[in-house]
């Protein structure tokens, strides 16, 4: 059953969402209370399995019986909802255990978000839970809402200010209060929810193994992720995997574009790869969509139901007012995709009722008729020169709703999706698409937003099996811990990529000859920056000027790091390359590992010029990163300069990743030279650390 839930998950899923019985732990009649909301949400919905509330004063809640503990209740109790105060919760929990509970979603607060004694009280109850083989929800969260199955589990109080309309779109969500204010902007577009789950500090069951079994729930035909953090990468992954082939989709929206709060490696790979890349990466490489903004996540679903991975980035415009377009427009052309005007063809079918310039954007002024604007719009959905469509709606559509039936809905708008976005506030213009089922917006952002997450999706990215030949054993025999560059270089010829042909001395006297200039440099696996420390010394050239240097070196060395192991000092002919590279790896905590090609040498430092990919990737993927750096062009062709070795380039990025099936945690090669064509890449520096046990 690869890629679909276990027998296990799927027992669990029945729990969580469909429970045959549910335990109120905490349950109170006291309207003022939060506790109570849980309860008569439950009897509102009207949830057809038994109610049992736990209340130590009370022998009925709401007109049902009461009990004082969970484990003095009748059984058998598929889902208990914890509602009492934090301390009490290991009591309730190891009440649950007794009982025979399935799956315990805890409310209460006061855990691991409040610090190192609240984590303590968490781990304790997770400790509990695993003796009974209970499974926690939370705790720290709202709970959830199986809508289609009228299956409250929550005390939202957005829950129970309006009804829920079911509908085909399941949410997942970090933060509790999003998923209230999610609900309520995706319900006020006339959308409706399958199931919505709030995780908390997901202890036990987080937002991967929720996803996986929400992809295949049958009502299920988008589903939306507010993340703040990754905390179950490898489950997410699987569960976006399996909504490609089942024909779904997967958008989210995460916090943290900033690097506030990323634990950095000690190499420079880790200092330059910051949270955005990684999650965009994860994103991309599994086919999931990124929203930029709450607006855009709120209208992605209808833009992109029904829908695969496009073939290009290419929008088709129409609009009747050129300003308004112009502001979505501009913004999808600074995140880099393309405005396309309309083929020949277009133009020449479309001649005898309007006359169309060979421009990006086709603006139909206020001279423009309906037929005009129909004939264009249809034209544009159905032809293969663009992968979107956007259509913008000026000042008439506020006094005349009706202008959105005529201009929009009366025309065959095709298979592609299709944005409108209407300039002036008209929320009956707005209202007549949402009731169509057509992707209206508010603002230019939210449209330019929800376009480019569509233009930027991409299908699943397949996994290369990792080639890894003498290298794993070489890491398995070093061990945890840094090798020293000469090791690392080892490591890296193993894996494909030249080194500079080095030679160790610890004495000046055991210097071999060198017909040309050399760099001279300690070898420690203890001193990272050996540059900044002034323990390279570079374009050395003669015996005496050499036997100086590596005595001066050895002398620094031992001064400035008494506590470093001191190798030597490594002597190796001077590189020379049309370009430097960085190229690095690292297992990331969050998202798995990594590989990151960068600009090498001091550019690394002084600017920020990256392409990242989750490990491993093939040698097509690389040259795909390859083509993301702006600089490299100088080597591929760029204005007849001297052509560099770009395949060589490319097998090395691909090689390193294969690192991905070892225990290595950090991994770099700085610089790596990049020859003329056909004359290869050298790795001049390298970097590897291998982790006590390799990262989940």
């Amino acid at each position: 059953m690869d890629g679909m839930i276990t027998p296990t998950q799927a027992s669990l899923s029945q729990a969580l969402f469909e429970p045959r019985s549910v335990a109120l732990i905490g349950a109170t009649a006291d309207p003022a209370k939060n506790n109570s909301r849980a309860q008569r949400l439950l009897n509102k919905v009207g949830y057809t399995g038994r109610i049992i509330p736990i209340n130590p004063t009370r022998s009925e809640v709401m007109g049902l019986p009461a009990f004082p503990r969970v484990q003095d209740a009748p059984g058998p109790i598929d889902h208990a909802f914890i509602m009492v105060p934090s301390a009490a919760v290991p009591d309730a929990m190891a009440g649950c255990v007794a009982a025979g509970v399935k799956v315990a979603t805890i409310f209460t607060a006061g855990f691991a978000e409040l610090g190192a004694d609240g984590a303590v009280l968490q781990q304790r109850v997770l400790d509990i839970a695993r003796t009974g083989g209970v499974r926690i929800l939370g705790p720290n969260c709202l709970g959830l809402f199986n809508v289609a199955g009228s299956v409250p589990l929550t005390v939202n109080a957005a829950m129970e200010a309006e009804p829920l309309r079911p509908g085909y779109i399941s949410l997942v969500s970090q933060s509790g209060s999003m998923m209230g204010a999610l609900m309520t902007r995706i319900q006020s577009r006339g959308l409706g929810f399958s199931r919505m789950v709030s995780v908390g500090n997901e202890c036990d069951i987080g937002v991967g193994e929720l996803a996986e079994m929400l992809v295949e729930d049958e009502q299920t035909r988008v589903l939306m992720l507010f993340i703040e953090t990754f905390r179950d990468s490898a489950p997410l992954a699987r569960a976006a995997r399996r909504a490609h082939d089942l024909g779904k989709a997967v958008v989210a929206l995460k916090l943290g574009r900033s690097e506030t709060g990323r634990q950095l490696a000690a190499s420079h790979t880790g200092a330059m790869l910051g949270g955005d890349e990684l999650a965009s990466a994860f994103f991309r490489d599994h086919g999931i969509m990124r929203a930029d903004s709450l607006e855009g996540l709120v209208e992605l679903p209808r833009l992109i139901l029904g829908q695969s991975p496009p073939k290009g980035r290419r929008v088709g415009a129409i609009t009747g007012t050129g300003g308004a377009a112009a502001l979505v427009l501009d913004r999808l052309g600074g995140l880099g995709d393309s405005v396309v005007g309309p083929s020949k063809e277009i133009r020449d079918k479309l001649a005898p009722i309007v006359v169309l310039p060979d421009v990006p954007l086709i603006d139909l002024p206020m001279g423009g008729t309906r037929q005009q604007y129909n004939a264009v719009l249809a034209e544009l959905c159905a032809s293969d020169h663009c992968d979107a469509v956007l259509a913008v709606l000026g000042s008439t559509t506020r006094l005349r709703p009706g202008q959105v039936d005529e201009n929009i809905l009366s025309v065959e708008r095709g298979t592609k999706p299709l944005a409108v976005f209407i300039a002036p506030q008209a929320e009956a213009g707005l209202q007549k698409l949402d009731d169509a089922g057509v992707a209206g917006f508010r603002t230019p952002e939210a449209c330019a937003d929800a376009l480019h997450a569509y233009l930027t999706w991409q299908t699943p990215r397949p996994m290369p099996q990792p080639v890894l030949g003498r290298a794993a054993d070489m890491l398995a025999a070093h061990g945890a811990g840094a090798m020293d560059e000469v090791e690392s270089c080892a490591v890296f010829a193993e894996l494909g990529i030249a080194g500079p042909g080095s030679q160790v001395v610890t004495d000046p006297a055991q210097l071999g000859s060198f017909d040309g200039p050399v760099a001279v440099k300690v070898l420690s696996p203890d001193i990272l920056h050996k540059t900044d420390a002034g323990l390279v010394r570079l374009n050395v050239q003669g015996r005496e000027a050499i036997a100086t240097a590596v005595s001066e070196l050895l002398a620094r060395a031992k001064q400035a790091f008494p506590q470093a192991r001191i190798k030597g000092v490594l002597v190796a002919p001077m590189q020379r390359g049309l370009v430097e590279v960085i190229l690095g790896y690292r297992q990331d905590p969050e998202v798995g590992p990594v590989v990151m090609l960068g600009m090498g040498g001091v550019l690394a430092e002084l600017k920020r010029s990256l392409s990242v990919r989750l490990a491993p990737v093939d040698e097509a993927t690389a040259r795909e990163m390859i083509a993301e750096l702006p600089e490299l062009r100088l080597i591929d062709g760029f204005r007849n300069l001297p052509r560099g070795d770009v395949t060589a380039l490319a097998r090395a990025v691909s090689a390193l990743s294969m690192l991905a099936a070892t225990d290595v945690q950090d991994a770099e090669i700085n610089p790596l030279i990049v020859r003329a064509a056909g004359q290869g890449a050298v790795a001049v520096d390298g970097l590897v650390v291998v982790a006590a046990t390799k990262a989940n």
